[in-house]
């Protein structure tokens, strides 16, 4: 499989401000070519890069100007090892976090889905927040979280993600957000997704981080991973410290050379 991504980023500043950028395709996925080129007021800059035990990389770019730049190009050919299973991990994703309030949906959870399971719990959680929730563009707040999004049943791919997460962390099951390239998503752009862990498979083989994407917008089996976390406060392409920064352009492109079909009915790991 060769993926072909790229991202776009132009953005205006009001003051001086610190940027984080995080676009670039995970640590370890297997690159054939990748580049980054910034520049603050049409003059070439160097981002610092930050690697966390996640795999997920950071630009860090301390910006003096009012027009900045970014953009990232990358060719993947081949799938990245399954994603890695830690003990600390499997705790910290079953805790409720800033946007996935797990606690607060618990009722409701045991109410929906008691008496399942495994890979049939994954899939009847898919199914059940696809069925409640219209996707709405610019339909939520950037500060709503699952609870906000189960009320009103309407949100985007980051809601989609928060419901689910929080929905199977209150049956006890792992679950996080991936932000990912996704080829043949429509509108074009940045795509998150639900990871659920899982022991082992229905037919007994070993388990691992399994994708649950309650959007059915784009097939699992082509995302290329960017960024994973607790949920969105973890895993934004953007993140500004400093003066005020307006998001004047965003561009993302991510085509796939074996564009398959995706049922919803298989177990697929993000690679």
């Amino acid at each position: 499989m060769k993926r072909s991504v790229t991202s776009h980023l132009d953005l205006g500043l009001s003051a001086p401000a610190r940027l984080v950028f995080a676009v670039a395709a995970a640590q370890g996925v297997p690159f054939a070519s990748e580049s980054m080129a910034l520049s603050v007021d049409g003059v070439p800059v160097v981002a610092r890069k930050l690697v966390d035990i996640t795999g997920n990389r950071m630009h860090v770019l301390d910006a003096i100007g009012s027009k900045v730049l970014m953009d990232y190009a990358a060719v993947v050919e081949g799938q990245a090892a399954p994603p890695p299973v830690d003990d600390f991990d499997l705790i910290t994703y079953l805790r409720p976090s800033r946007y996935c309030e797990s606690d607060s949906l618990a009722p409701t959870a045991a109410a929906q889905f008691s008496g399942l399971h495994g890979a049939e719990l994954l899939d009847a959680v898919s199914t059940w927040v696809a069925d409640i929730l219209t996707y709405v563009p610019g339909s939520s707040l950037p500060t709503d979280g699952a609870v906000r999004t189960f009320l009103g049943r309407q949100g985007v791919c980051r809601d989609y993600a928060h419901l689910c997460i929080a929905l199977l962390r209150a049956l006890n099951v792992p679950a996080r957000l991936a932000a990912v390239f996704a080829p043949g998503l429509s509108p074009m752009e940045y795509h998150a997704v639900c990871e659920a862990y899982l022991e082992q498979t229905p037919d007994g083989s070993p388990g691992g981080w399994f994708v649950v994407d309650a959007t059915k917008l784009a097939p699992r089996q082509s995302l290329l991973r960017v960024a994973t976390g607790r949920d969105a406060a973890d895993t934004a392409f953007l993140t500004n410290y400093g003066g005020m920064v307006t998001l004047d352009g965003l561009e993302v492109t991510a085509v796939v050379d074996d564009f398959g079909t995706d049922d919803g009915s298989e177990l697929i790991q993000l690679l």
